[in-house]
């Protein structure tokens, strides 16, 4: 059973997922990206990630709380149901955990989940060529390609914020 589709009263909502690499402070590029081409978007961060990122700032631009843990029963929930996701930057953990389909976090399980939502995902990896180099990364890539999810090609030393939103329009 997929998620229900845009309705003409809301903006579309994107999902930017973060996870805990160097680079993640920067996700406010993306953030301001998205809300650019008319996304209403909301956070979710690996535990990890949050001691990368500003979150008082991009909860004040994004109006959203950032959800990094999972809700209590019974507590409502802080963001809208997503008509697409962007993982990014996506590690070496975060992707292969993913592809064997272990949801130990709420980035892990929202990413699991989506599979069944029938929504878009998008990907930009960031991580070390050697980690790239590792057989199971490609093995994992190999198994998200084949669920329908985008993924933008690696390059070790540059981070591009956009791609991933780029790959949510081809």
């Amino acid at each position: 059973m997929g998620r229900p589709r845009v309705s003409e009263a809301r903006k579309p909502v994107l999902y930017v997922v973060v996870c805990a690499a160097g680079v993640a402070g920067g996700v406010g590029e993306l953030i301001s990206a998205a809300q650019e081409q008319n996304w209403d978007v909301g956070v979710v961060a690996t535990p990890q990630a949050m001691g990368f990122i500003d979150a008082e700032a991009i909860e004040a631009r994004t109006g959203y709380p950032i959800r990094s843990a999972w809700r209590k029963p019974g507590e409502p929930r802080p963001l809208p149901d997503p008509d697409a996701l962007v993982v990014s930057p996506a590690t070496f953990n975060t992707l292969n955990k993913w592809a064997l389909g272990i949801s130990d976090t709420l980035a892990l399980g929202i990413l699991c989940e989506s599979y069944g939502w029938g929504v878009p995902v998008a990907v930009q990896p960031c991580l070390s060529a050697a980690q790239a180099a590792h057989p199971a990364y490609a093995d994992s890539l190999a198994r998200l390609r084949r669920m329908g999810v985008r993924i933008a090609d690696f390059t070790p030393g540059s981070y591009d914020w956009t791609r991933a939103l780029e790959l949510l329009r081809d």
